[in-house]
């Protein structure tokens, strides 16, 4: 699931080199933390929130193949 939130990510940020995904693992729960330069984060986020929210549904529906449940938060710097 990392990878791909990373693939998404890394496809819509002018500074690809800067972005960076801790991953928590526990039994039922997959927990990603984003980080992406600052002059991206707006790209992220997009209008209204709808490309997050974009990659969150992207990341739920691949977890939910996995039987797991996943959640992503960008990181304040």
């Amino acid at each position: 699931m990392k990878d791909l939130v990373e693939y998404i990510v890394k496809a819509l940020v002018e500074y690809p080199e800067q972005v960076s995904i801790h991953e928590t693992v526990s039994a039922s729960l997959v927990s990603l933390e984003l980080s992406v330069a600052d002059s991206d984060v707006g790209r992220i986020i997009g209008k209204g929130g709808r490309v997050v929210n974009s990659i969150r549904t992207l990341l739920q529906v691949s977890a939910a193949k996995q039987g797991k449940r996943a959640t992503l938060e960008l990181a304040e710097e």
